[in-house]
């Protein structure tokens, strides 16, 4: 017979593998959802997610290569085949870094800002209005309180295997 605190671990394994396992379900149907609702302007979700990052006023001025792999937790190498279909496609620009001439800043260009504001925020605005149907704004406030919490965890995890 399993003692209280046993069942209560079991209860809570059981919790947490519920709860990642629906979190890899999401990721894989916002991936496939997500890449739906962009594909007629002939940009990936993860192009998607570049051109976003670059919109952002703190961007305004470019972006090293390094902070953008930072800010959309992702790798460096997985970043550099993105930006360099953004760039292809006009959507991006590389600069020389004027504080470190070795590092690259990425800028958004016209045609990607125009892409971005006439074309994605429209079409993906819609597509987060019905994804997120039925949540009320408390709904919204308290996943986004979770999931930042959530990913705080994780990313010192990530720290704590480094050190």
């Amino acid at each position: 017979m399993k003692d209280a605190n046993s069942k209560n671990n079991d209860i809570a394994d059981d919790l947490s593998n519920r709860i990642f396992f629906r979190l890899y379900q999401c990721a894989n149907a916002l991936h496939k959802t997500g890449t739906n609702a962009v594909q007629d302007f002939g940009v990936t979700t993860q192009q998607l997610a570049v051109l976003g990052a670059l919109s952002h006023q703190r961007a305004e001025s470019g972006i090293s290569v390094g902070e953008l792999a930072d800010f959309l937790s992702v790798s460096r190498q997985n970043l550099t085949g993105v930006l360099s279909r953004l760039q292809a496609r006009g959507h991006i620009s590389r600069s020389v870094d004027t504080d470190d001439s070795r590092s690259r800043r990425i800028h958004l260009t016209q045609k990607g800002l125009q892409l971005w504001r006439e074309n994605l925020v429209p079409e993906i605005s819609a597509y987060y209005c019905e994804a997120m149907q039925g949540f009320s704004t408390q709904d919204q406030v308290d996943t986004l309180h979770f999931l930042n919490k959530m990913l705080d965890n994780l990313v010192q995890i990530g720290t704590d295997k480094r050190s």
